[in-house]
């Protein structure tokens, strides 16, 4: 009756058993925050830069809007947990079109290393890249023209006002 009495020890068995756990569950719900964090960064950089490149002309333009989209880039932290930054940047910014096409696209992608213990796992998933990286990439498209100037005979601003 006495052996069974004495259980000073065992708050420290469930301790052992239950932090270690505790902390695997706490680095699998870091990680989907850490990417969902650089998507909606990457989204809406990519959103602006999209908008700023449909009113931007064919050789002027480009450049800024990529030094636009970088700097909007910037709020990513220089961690290898968001944004891998080994032999240079490791932004991939593809802008397509200007403000005489018929669309706009801009393609922004990035590679983040994931968190230590998910790397082995996402590999064995197939979801990283050959260096063990998560890559993350974004795409946005936009109309150079809203669909109500598509259909009148007036294409440039000026001639928006003359026909209103």
């Amino acid at each position: 009756m006495r052996l069974l009495a004495n259980i000073e020890g065992q708050g420290t068995v469930e301790a052992a058993v239950v932090i270690p756990v505790l902390f695997v569950v706490m680095l699998m719900m870091l990680q989907p925050g850490i990417v969902l964090y650089d998507y909606s960064i990457m989204r809406s950089a990519a959103a602006e830069g999209a908008r700023l490149l449909a009113t931007s002309s064919a050789g002027e333009g480009v450049q800024g809007c990529e030094d636009f989209i970088r700097n909007r880039l910037s709020a990513v932290p220089q961690q290898e947990l968001f944004h891998v930054h080994d032999e240079g940047c490791s932004w991939n910014i593809e802008l397509v079109g200007d403000e005489s096409s018929e669309s706009v696209e801009v393609t922004i992608s990035n590679e983040l290393r994931p968190l230590p213990f998910l790397d082995l796992s996402l590999r064995l998933l197939g979801i990283a890249n050959e260096e063990g990286n998560l890559e993350i990439s974004v795409r946005h498209e936009e109309a150079n023209q809203p669909p109500w100037v598509e259909g009148s005979q007036a294409k440039s601003p000026q001639q928006w006002v003359e026909q209103w």
